[in-house]
């Protein structure tokens, strides 16, 4: 087996990957990339079975979410660090 393989298959094995395998950081991507791959499969079905009840809901809460992770994302990157640096260069 080759060095890169080895590294590789070692890293695969490891306790950390497992973890990160069973970790949000790795399901909630995959299922948040579940929806509009659903969507794209059913393009061409018929559109009678579209709810649109349900695709509202799906969108409104997926919209909402997601905004919220983003402000989440915007406050610790940039505002918090900021207050953190400013903390820093008065002690």
């Amino acid at each position: 087996m080759s060095s890169v393989g080895k590294k590789l298959f070692n890293q695969l094995k490891s306790p950390e990957f497992r973890n990160y395998l069973m970790s949000t950081h790795f399901w909630g991507p995959i299922a948040n990339w579940g929806i509009p791959l659903a969507a794209l499969a059913d393009i061409n079905k018929d559109p009678k079975y579209i709810s649109s009840k349900m695709t509202v809901a799906c969108h409104f809460t997926n919209e909402g979410a997601q905004l919220v992770q983003l402000g989440r994302c915007i406050k610790y990157n940039y505002v918090d660090k900021k207050e953190e640096e400013q903390v820093v260069a008065v002690a």
